[in-house]
């Protein structure tokens, strides 16, 4: 049984980093997907590729693939700086504003 484990980004939907602080071990699918003919969903057997264990830390979720014979591959995250401006939205719409109105 194969796994990895990795620390899931932020969407790109919000500016949230909410759910990115916890290491996950998820299971890698062991078969391909199947499509159903007559409605074109995809299916598949494997019930494992469904399951995602989140921990507090890498080391938690490398001795839990350890302890339990799981071969796990651990990916490290990309982590960026913070995109924080000084004054935030408000800032566009300040009466002592430096620069002109670029709409």
């Amino acid at each position: 049984m194969r796994a990895r484990i990795y620390q899931p980004s932020k969407t790109a939907m919000s500016s949230g980093r909410a759910r990115t602080k916890h290491w996950v071990l998820e299971f890698l699918p062991e078969s391909a997907r199947t499509v159903d003919p007559l409605m074109g969903w995809t299916s598949s057997d494997d019930t494992q590729a469904q399951v995602q264990i989140r921990f507090d830390t890498r080391k938690e979720a490398e001795e839990y693939a350890r302890d339990h014979g799981i071969d796990a591959d651990v990916f490290e995250p990309k982590s960026r700086a913070t995109n924080v401006r000084p004054r935030g939205y408000a800032e566009n719409f300040a009466h002592d504003r430096r620069g002109a109105w670029t709409h």
